[in-house]
């Protein structure tokens, strides 16, 4: 399943729809690493509000996906873990560590903004 990918300002949205298979996450990182080069984003908010589970692939190509970006010249920041995903993840050792996480969309677009100009966000 193909994840939109919307463009604001100089930001790249990422809204998960449903549960992706792991060919559809490494779709995800290979299009929003041309995306980020295309259009010069300086972030990226990947929404996974509708995902139930976060299993190893998952968590790991998160990960991979926000580091990946960096290099590239882009923030990421992933918003909308459901609270049961988060619990789930901690009792099974998963972490996106260095990995900016917010509450929602509007709180990811917030720590964006404060991080591109040089605030410093309290979102985590």
């Amino acid at each position: 399943m193909e994840v939109p990918i919307l463009k604001q300002g100089d930001y790249l949205i990422a809204s998960i729809q449903s549960a992706l298979s792991d060919a559809d996450l490494l779709n995800l990182r290979d299009e929003l690493a041309d995306r980020v080069g295309r259009f010069r984003s300086r972030g990226v908010i990947v929404d996974v509000t509708p995902i139930d589970v976060m299993d190893s692939f998952a968590t790991r190509t998160m990960r991979s996906i926000a580091h990946m970006l960096k290099l590239r010249g882009a923030e990421t920041v992933i918003v909308g873990i459901q609270p049961e995903v988060a619990f789930a993840m901690v009792q099974l050792g998963l972490t996106l560590e260095d990995v900016a996480t917010a509450l929602d969309l509007e709180e990811g677009l917030a720590y964006l903004n404060d991080r591109m100009t040089g605030g410093s966000s309290s979102v985590r």
